[in-house]
């Protein structure tokens, strides 16, 4: 597919969901204009931002960038998945509005799914950057590491076991941020909307399962921003419902990883993290003050395994005074 015939390369579509950033959107779609390989579609889906984007992208007077405006906010999922279903290109990748590319990050990640059809996803190793788009060397350093990207061979892989590690156990694989995926083999509808924020788990779990192999640049090719706006930095600080949404995604993910056959010998690992996903949910309602439901949380993932610190204390707090429960909470 070629949007022109004096692109010899295929067609690649570049997703770009965004809602109320428009100055970090800019940059997003900067990077996108700016890639060496520019055989591409940009497709902007605004989820009923406050501000119209359709200046902005007018601004940039390139008719590859197609934007669609929500009505009405439909969630973060429905808008991702929107974008993936609009795309024409031979080959799809995600840019989130607040992240950037380098210059030959398409250049890079597209050659090797063009030599070879077997292989459904090429992905790199990402730069964190802070709010002001400064490269956070020791925030990168530790993302490689706790991703154990630095472990992995470049190259393909084949292997359903080591795949799946790499991408469902140590999560090496960005779908979200720093990934090329072959369009065409991922049925979008079939990405549930009980995955909420996981989405790009469970889309790294369908690939996992389509039987193609995947492909390794051990490169540092995407800018991943952190900052307080991130649904990541939110589900780990004292936003209630970002916690719940983190937990309720979690045990969904986790709990149909657990009953696939295909993963039975990895079944012990996400049943630990199906409870840890227990503990997440029934923190948050209880800081939500949903005290009962918090508990059966509690009580199921205290049931499934001997001992756990952080559940029994978050147990014990749901029958504590108010105030101190708060207090304890909020600084967990």
């Amino acid at each position: 597919m070629s949007i022109n015939n004096k692109f010899p390369e295929p067609l690649v579509s570049i997703i770009i969901p965004t809602y109320n950033r428009m100055e970090y959107l800019q940059e997003a779609i900067t990077s996108a204009i700016n890639q060496t390989y520019q055989n591409i579609e940009i497709i902007v889906c605004d989820n009923c931002s406050s501000e119209n984007p359709e200046s902005l992208i007018a601004s940039f007077n390139d008719s590859r960038i197609k934007l669609w405006r929500h009505s009405q906010n439909i969630g973060m999922l429905a808008n991702q998945m929107y974008g993936f279903k609009m795309a024409q290109g031979k080959y799809v990748a995600s840019l989130h509005d607040d992240d950037m590319w380098n210059h030959d990050f398409l250049t890079k990640l597209v050659p090797p799914l063009e030599a070879n059809a077997n292989l459904i996803l090429a992905f790199s190793d990402q730069y964190i950057i802070d709010a002001q788009g400064q490269i956070n060397q020791k925030g990168t350093e530790i993302n490689s590491r706790s991703y154990k990207r630095h472990q992995i061979s470049p190259g393909e892989h084949h292997n359903f076991t080591e795949i799946t590690k790499i991408g469902l156990i140590d999560k090496s694989i960005p779908t979200a941020a720093s990934c090329v995926i072959r369009n065409g083999v991922i049925n979008w509808d079939n990405i549930p909307s009980q995955v909420g924020g996981m989405w790009d788990l469970y889309l790294t779990y369908l690939c996992c399962l389509s039987g193609y192999g995947i492909y390794y640049v051990p490169e540092k090719l995407t800018r991943y921003r952190s900052h307080e706006q991130t649904d990541t930095f939110l589900s780990g600080s004292r936003n209630v419902q970002a916690k719940i949404r983190k937990g309720k995604s979690e045990i969904f993910c986790y709990q149909l990883f657990m009953e696939d056959k295909n993963l039975r010998e990895f079944h012990q690992f996400f049943k630990n993290k199906w409870l840890i996903a227990n503990t997440t949910l029934g923190i948050g309602l209880l800081r939500d003050q949903q005290i009962s439901l918090a508990r059966s949380y509690f009580w199921q993932a205290l049931s499934e395994q001997k001992f756990n610190l952080r559940t029994l204390v978050a147990l014990m707090l749901s029958f504590a005074p108010r105030i101190l429960t708060n207090k304890i909470l909020s600084a967990s």
